[in-house]
């Protein structure tokens, strides 16, 4: 039977329940993973008045002419700003209809992977807000992706460190996202983000501003999840996919694009990944539990 939403699962019930509820979210979010590879997650523990810090302050700098953006812009080393309609989604020749800010892990000098990284940058000058509201949601939604990683390590039978640990320090991003109103030039075949799978270990999603999002069913009927700041929403990617040998889905997502060409749309996804030094071949255990033949590289 086709479903109409994706699960909805309350974290206070591994941070604030007993031995068995912690038990029984674990698995929860475990079969989530393992069947649709998404699901909503409550009682995240991030302040909503942070989340909608991070929108307002979003909103001021995308509303910025052109011009005040690109000096922002820094190509493609993953900070900064970068305009609109330079991204492709794979295999699709129109270019997604949205610009966006990235920023990612703030690294102390002397730190290891210090000069691997790409250095964050803000608007300082034009929008002062802007990096304590961004760089601040960055870290709790980095601190919540360690606690569902660790949920993950336990529902496959390891430590609750293990994916953690794979993680640590990984060049994690998290993307502005700003999906502006469409006017009367759209180029054909051009949606808001054409549907593809994140490439990272998870994603988190700060519930959008509007609808719009839509993740592929078994099925491959089209399930449309709901903008809802007090939401984030959750999926596993290639590299955990890889690892697991398909146990957790990649399961392909789309923006589509609104039924009028004047509203706009802002998202905030966090790509949690893992070091570029660890092996993500699929582990003999999992191949065993996904019928005992190696399905990726």
């Amino acid at each position: 039977m086709a479903r109409d939403s994706i699960p909805t699962l309350d974290l206070r019930e591994y941070t604030d329940g007993d031995a068995g509820s912690r038990e029984a979210f674990v698995q929860k979010m475990g079969e989530a993973l393992e069947d649709i590879g998404f699901f909503a997650l409550t009682g995240h523990g991030i302040p909503l008045e942070d989340i909608d810090r991070a929108y307002n302050v979003s909103e001021t700098f995308f509303n910025m002419d052109d011009e005040t953006k690109m000096r922002w812009n820094q190509g493609g080393n993953q900070r900064g700003y970068v305009p609109f309609g330079v991204e492709h989604a794979k295999d699709n020749p129109a270019p997604d209809l949205k610009e966006f800010w990235q920023t990612g892990r703030t690294l102390a000098d002397g730190h290891p992977l210090k000069e691997e990284y790409a250095t964050n940058i803000w608007p300082t000058e034009d929008c002062p807000p802007f990096g304590p509201a961004i760089d601040g949601l960055y870290i709790q939604m980095e601190s919540l992706s360690r606690k569902l990683l660790e949920v993950c390590s336990q529902y496959l039978g390891k430590g609750p460190d293990w994916l953690p640990d794979m993680a640590m320090d990984g060049n994690t991003i998290l993307r502005i996202l700003h999906y502006p109103a469409l006017g009367d030039d759209v180029p054909e075949g051009a949606v808001r983000s054409a549907q593809h799978e994140d490439i990272n270990f998870i994603t988190l999603l700060v519930g959008a501003s509007a609808d719009g999002l839509e993740v592929m069913d078994h099925d491959g009927e089209w399930i449309a999840v709901q903008g809802n700041h007090e939401h984030i929403i959750v999926d596993s990617g290639d590299m955990l996919q890889n690892l697991t040998n398909g146990l957790f889905k990649a399961v392909t997502h789309r923006v589509i694009n609104p039924p009028d060409a004047t509203s706009d749309r802002y998202s905030m996804p966090m790509f949690t990944h893992p070091r570029d030094d660890v092996d993500l071949t699929p582990r003999p255990e999992f191949i065993a539990r996904t019928g005992g033949e190696s399905l990726f590289p």
